[in-house]
């Protein structure tokens, strides 16, 4: 039996339409893997643009919030700082020069930190620097009826005339007449020491005039002038001051010499104090000027002998120069204060020229005190305070330095005094307002 085989060949490759398919599909493959590749880095890009600006926007804000904070906090700390270097240097200058050129301008609150005094410093403008024609227009030409005053200094003397500045400020202005180096150097160290000093126990200087020979001081007005025209001018132009009044005088007084020789960086000798370099305001509150003689520094230093006959202290015979020195000065203003007599004065009977040693041996005698007291008060004062006041004059006039008491001490010796007169003040003020009669219609 025939068999008959028929052999099938079977295609290597799939079948016609299954590599269609296959081709169609690798080709669409290949086109959407071609599409994302040309779509990707232009997303990446843009993302990281606006990422970068995000960054550079916030460091420039960051920048420009720094700047401004530190730019304020500067203006704070280091102008305080700036203005402290330049008045030293100034102040250096000022000593050394022969010619000021230069202002020694500060603001309140920068020099030393404050801490010159115990008591606040009143606001303070600064120093300024003046030329000669404005302080001419200021004072009408230096006219004759503005002259309020004048001031013998150490090598010269000056006159005082009241001017208005440009600003419209009151002021007090000496024209110095200096002659030779005493009178300059007195001028540069008022400058100096009234530039860094500042109380409100201290005639404020406003400024100063180094133009070319000319030499000008700028105070602060005090309209009620020297204390020592109120206490000696026999006529009626200056009004009495009475017991409260003196009182109130001596504590402010006490108060700028403590300020000198205690809360000062360096001790300041005042070496001419004496009631016609005592000014009182429009309140009748003293204040202390002419600073020409001062010397700073520590106590014991010879000097020359130099102040006024009369409040000069016995040793500055041999030339010995301390704060005890002033003390002494200001036993001689507070007798002044309680008897209205002058240091010195001639005219006086035998024994009684000389204020100091007229008065030393009656100061302890009860009796005796209460003649020495100035008939213009016309026995309208205290008797218990009177005894007192006695007493710290008898300790500030004492010949021996050593004996003398500080300035800190004569302050709180006065301050209940004068705290109890403004008590009995007030204190009569509102009984006479409760025992004066309504009117009667």
């Amino acid at each position: 039996m025939e068999v008959n085989t028929t052999t099938t060949t079977v295609p290597s490759g799939p079948p016609t339409r299954n590599h269609s398919y296959t081709q169609h599909r690798l080709h669409s493959e290949r086109h959407s893997h071609n599409h994302s590749h040309g779509h990707f880095p232009s997303k990446t890009i843009l993302i990281i643009i606006a990422f970068v600006t995000l960054v550079t926007v916030l460091f420039i804000i960051f920048v420009v919030l720094f700047l401004i904070r530190r730019q304020k906090s500067s203006s704070k700390n280091g102008t305080c700082e700036e203005d402290s270097r330049e008045l030293h240097d100034t102040s250096s200058r000022l000593i050394t020069s022969t010619t000021l050129n230069s202002s020694p301008d500060v603001k309140s609150g920068c020099l030393h930190g404050g801490n010159l005094s115990r008591t606040p410093a009143p606001k303070f403008r600064g120093v300024q620097v003046f030329t000669y024609r404005e302080l001419e227009i200021a004072t009408d030409g230096f006219s004759e009826a503005n002259v309020i005053g004048s001031n013998g200094i150490i090598g010269g003397h000056g006159l005082i005339y009241r001017g208005v500045l440009s600003d419209g400020t009151l002021a007090a202005i000496k024209l110095l007449r200096t002659e030779g180096k005493q009178g300059e150097r007195a001028f540069r160290i008022e400058v100096d020491l009234l530039s860094r000093l500042h109380s409100p126990h201290l005639v404020e200087l406003l400024g100063y005039c180094a133009d070319q020979h000319h030499r000008l001081l700028i105070f602060e007005y005090m309209p009620n002038g020297t204390l020592h025209y109120h206490l000696h001018t026999p006529n009626d132009q200056y009004q009495l001051l009475d017991w409260w009044a003196r009182m109130r005088i001596a504590l402010d007084c006490a108060r700028a010499l403590e300020f000198l020789h205690e809360h000062a960086v360096s001790p300041v000798i005042h070496r001419d104090f004496k009631s016609n370099n005592v000014l009182l305001d429009q309140n009748f509150r003293a204040k202390v000027s002419d600073f020409g003689l001062a010397k700073m520094g520590s106590e014991k230093r010879n000097g020359r002998v130099l102040g006024t006959t009369g409040y000069l202290a016995p040793e500055y015979a041999t030339g010995k120069l301390t704060t005890k020195s002033d003390v002494y000065s200001y036993g001689v203003v507070l007798l002044e204060l309680l008897t209205g007599r002058v240091p010195v004065d001639i005219k006086r009977a035998p024994g009684e020229h000389v204020l100091v040693s007229w008065a030393l041996p009656r100061l302890t005698n009860r009796e005796k005190v209460i003649e020495m007291v100035d008939p213009a008060l016309r026995g309208q004062y205290s008797k218990k305070d009177l005894i007192q006041i006695a007493a710290i004059a008898a300790m500030c006039i004492q010949p021996e330095a050593d004996y003398r008491p500080l300035m800190t001490d004569v302050v709180q010796s006065l301050i209940p005094l004068v705290r109890n007169q403004s008590s009995l003040s007030s204190s009569s003020s509102l009984r006479f307002q409760k025992q004066t009669p309504s009117p009667t219609h």
